[in-house]
């Protein structure tokens, strides 16, 4: 709790929930706040700038550019969290059995994720979404195909440091199996870098998402989404229509810093040295009479 409490008054705590809110205000509340329909041309608004009428201006195809902005905050973040969501499910469990057993499977698991990393991210990603379809859900399989390595790899580092630690020596003795040992000993112990590499996956995905839309191997048009709405406004930014391109980048880089900012909260509420120091800054006297007796 008292970790909470120091980490609520850090400008950067502040800034990464309130962005965190805006994001899911505008989830929830999408069809209330939009003054258009996302999906909806309108020909004859086409390329107009920023106004009263419509305070982002529109696209090409008439379409407002606030409305779809709101919208594709829904688009963005269930593809961004729900790759990762199956990423770190199916990842974890996988770095945790390959690192507490050796031999010939572990090794070939690792051959796989290592060959998986291989590939250039947005080749792999173009090349598995042209087989599978240029479909929102698609995406979000093919984005946690790429992020299953990540927490593999990270879970497989810590049980390898943890598997020859005493209490996991003592848990044997006692008759722990192998499951027991995995699961209630290693897992727990092993889980804060994958647990800090979830924020850091998200805004990661947001930025494949908005990737691959761009180049064309995301989702498709009119859904609303900030990449597919940069790549459709970038061949106006020469001819001086700046609005279309702008607004939905900027959505991407406050996602992605909203994100960011909440990893390294998390991160520094998990580490355990960290807790001690807030503690003390808190004025914890039995907290900080252990660290001076450690000093």
């Amino acid at each position: 709790m008292k970790n909470i409490l120091f980490a609520l008054r850090r400008p950067a705590v502040i800034i990464g929930l309130s962005l965190l809110l805006l994001q899911l205000a505008l989830i929830v509340f999408a069809p209330v706040l939009s003054p258009y329909s996302p999906v909806e041309a309108d020909p004859l608004a086409s390329l107009l700038p920023p106004s009263v009428d419509h305070w982002l201006g529109t696209d090409i195809n008439g379409m407002d550019v606030l409305s779809r902005i709101i919208y594709a905050t829904r688009i963005n973040l269930l593809i961004s969290v729900t790759s990762v969501a199956i990423a770190f499910l199916i990842g974890v469990p996988l770095g945790l059995l390959i690192g507490y057993y050796r031999g010939v499977a572990s090794g070939l698991a690792m051959r796989l994720l290592e060959f998986i990393q291989a590939f250039p991210v947005f080749v792999l990603g173009m090349a598995l979404v042209s087989v599978m379809g240029q479909e929102i859900w698609n995406v979000a399989i093919v984005l946690a195909v790429l992020f299953i390595p990540v927490f593999a790899r990270l879970i497989r580092a810590e049980v390898l440091s943890l598997r020859e630690r005493p209490f996991v020596a003592a848990a044997r003795c006692s008759g722990a199996r192998d499951i027991d040992i995995m699961f209630r000993h290693l897992l727990p112990n092993a889980l804060m870098p994958a647990m800090v590499q979830v924020s850091v996956s998200i805004g990661m995905a947001i930025l494949l998402t908005a990737g691959l839309s761009f180049i064309g191997a995301g989702v498709r048009m009119p859904t609303p989404e900030w990449g597919l709405m940069v790549s459709s406004g970038a061949q106006q930014m020469i001819l001086g229509v700046w609005w279309v391109s702008l607004f939905p980048g900027l959505a991407i880089v406050i996602a992605v810093l909203c994100f960011a900012l909440l990893g390294d909260v998390i991160r520094d509420l998990l580490d355990p040295t960290k807790a001690r120091k807030h503690s003390r800054a808190l004025g914890d006297p039995l907290t900080a009479a252990s660290v001076g007796e450690q000093k």
